[in-house]
């Protein structure tokens, strides 16, 4: 072997071996707002809701961090999403099988829960409020005597109905669903 061709071959060796470890660790690096999905089923109907979890770290969180009156992607990263296998009721609204985003603008006293039909959305950056599907207002309730360091969303389920909790902080709303018979 020539030392030119070793030269070359040593370089791509060491190529590989940087480009593997950066991947590597790339890799094993938890995002700082970790995805999260929750479930739940009655009947024939499914539903699954992917949104990513920011965490407070100290910050001051709904008027601060999340400022009032703007449009918010739900979580962190990605916008949130939700899938149905069926037809539910969502705060009374009819809600058809499919894949949604859900956005909302918070205020102090109560949020904007917005179903929007666009998806892949990074953020609320490219929000288009001509894809609503459904737009509806729920009080906030203050959490006392905890304070949830990661934004949690969750399900509440009693048979075919259902509460869908958005938690962080010290603020929770509570968003009704009713499964519907196909």
């Amino acid at each position: 072997m020539n030392s030119k061709f070793r030269y070359l071959t040593f370089s791509f060796i060491l190529f590989l071996a940087i480009r593997l470890n950066v991947f590597a660790q790339e890799a094993i690096t938890p995002r700082p707002s970790p995805a999260a999905i929750i479930t739940m089923k009655y009947d024939e109907t499914y539903v699954k809701l992917t949104y990513c979890q920011p965490h407070k770290r100290g910050r001051a969180i709904f008027g601060g961090l999340v400022p009032y009156g703007h449009v918010w992607r739900t979580g962190a990263n990605e916008a949130t999403e939700i899938t149905l296998t069926g037809d539910i009721l969502i705060n009374g609204d009819t809600l058809n099988a499919g894949t949604y985003s859900i956005f909302s603008i918070p205020q102090q006293n109560q949020w904007t829960i917005i179903v929007n039909e666009e998806l892949g959305q990074w953020g609320s950056y490219n929000y288009n409020k001509d894809a609503d599907v459904i737009r509806f207002d729920v009080p906030t309730q203050k959490i006392q005597g905890t304070v949830w360091e990661p934004f949690t969303i969750t399900f509440e389920q009693k048979n075919d109905t259902a509460n869908l909790l958005m938690m962080w902080d010290q603020t929770k709303v509570t968003i009704p669903i009713q499964f519907l018979k196909p």
